[in-house]
């Protein structure tokens, strides 16, 4: 079969990547030179521990085909690195015991570790904190260099090509197809159009499958220069266990009933999560803002929480931050949804708001679609 595949971030990536797997031809269009969505905004972190029982069996397939995409494809930058994270508080570590004592701490790789073992898995954590929730499942890639190299590595395949600064302007269903027009002027017929807008929900997506279930969120990260030592796991603070469905239960309730966040982090609904990348810097965050419209510029306050946070639980200041930056990723709006999969024609999808988890879930979404639509 032939595909046009619309959207060259982690999801059209992902389905791309599937459907050449799969032995059919993939043609990919971007309208930017290079993915610059949330794809490339984010902690590049495969991220099991969080994920919601509903999603984990889904999520532990993510991780098994990123793992075997890194052994096949090294651009990626797939590390096995695992996370913790490290808690400062009775409340916060009664949440990381339940999680450690919980039916899907196994398939989590969930080990509660005193400051003794923390450091001894992470030497370059030597602040203040009672405890670390080790999740050996979790995972990181390079995200601001695996998409290059997953197209170069399907371009190999003869069956893929990737069609940069090239935006589609209109998809029309012709029954036993499509035909995709471009603002080249050029027409892409395909058996199968996959339409992967990321935060795009206006225009053509609004054009094909009408209002989604869908809302954006903006978040603010930053990186900083190298560490100079490594950071052998991602970490995170107790504040994350506040924003990820994984973590709910009683624990989670007496958390937020006894202990209040600082005052920036509430209102940012902030949480620090942390990994370092391959060329030894950090990248931190990360805030939530749900309200339209966003700003165009960024807050100072989350930067200064955040540095606060990360050089305590480091025991040491962090190096020059180098980088500041915004993003906004498509969420379901459904709870229960991993991702809104729309057929918007008989031969036309459109699949968007996987909710911050696109680099997680990415290949499974992948996967998950081309069963669906019979591939």
């Amino acid at each position: 079969m032939r595909l046009v595949i619309i959207g060259g971030g982690i999801l059209g990536t992902a389905h791309a990547w599937s459907a050449t797997a799969r032995g059919h031809e993939v043609v990919h269009l971007e309208r930017e030179r290079e993915a610059r969505g949330a794809t490339v905004r984010n902690f590049g972190l495969v991220w099991v521990s969080g994920r919601s029982a509903n999603e984990l069996e889904l999520t532990l397939r993510s991780r098994e085909l990123w793992e075997e995409i890194g052994g096949r494809v090294a651009g990626v930058g797939f590390r096995p690195a695992g996370s913790i994270t490290l808690v400062r508080t009775p409340a916060e570590l009664a949440v990381a015991e339940a999680a450690a004592a919980g039916e899907s701490a196994d398939a989590r790789g969930f080990t509660l570790l005193d400051p003794d073992r923390v450091r001894a898995i992470n030497p370059a954590v030597r602040g203040k904190y009672l405890a670390g929730l080790h999740c050996s499942a979790d995972a990181v890639v390079e995200s601001r260099q695996a998409l290059p190299a997953l197209r170069a590595h399907m371009a190999a395949s003869g069956r893929y090509t990737f069609h940069e600064g090239t935006e589609a302007r209109s998809v029309l269903d012709t029954g036993s197809g499509a035909v995709v027009v471009d603002d080249h002027g050029r027409r892409h017929e395909a058996d199968l159009v996959v339409h992967c807008p990321g935060a795009a929900h206006s225009g053509l997506t609004r054009e094909l499958a009408g209002e989604l279930p869908v809302r954006r969120v903006r978040l603010q990260m930053m990186q900083t220069a190298p560490l100079g030592e490594p950071l052998t796991t991602a970490i995170a603070d107790g504040d994350s266990f506040r924003y990820y469905p994984g973590f709910a239960g009683p624990q989670v309730d007496s958390l937020a009933a006894e202990q209040s966040q600082t005052a920036t982090a509430a209102e940012h609904k902030m949480q620090l999560l942390c990994v370092q990348r391959l060329n030894g810097g950090l990248t931190i965050g990360d805030t939530h803002e749900y309200a339209e419209p966003f700003a165009f510029d960024v807050d100072e306050a989350p930067y200064d929480h955040l540095t606060e946070v990360t050089e305590e639980l480091l025991g040491r200041a962090l190096p020059p931050i180098v980088r500041r930056w915004a993003g906004v990723y498509s969420q379901s709006v459904d709870p229960g949804a991993v991702v809104t999969r729309v057929r918007a024609d008989t031969n036309v999808w459109v699949v968007t708001g996987p909710g911050g988890r696109g680099m997680t879930l990415g290949p499974a979404i992948g996967e998950q679609t081309a069963d669906q639509i019979g591939l």
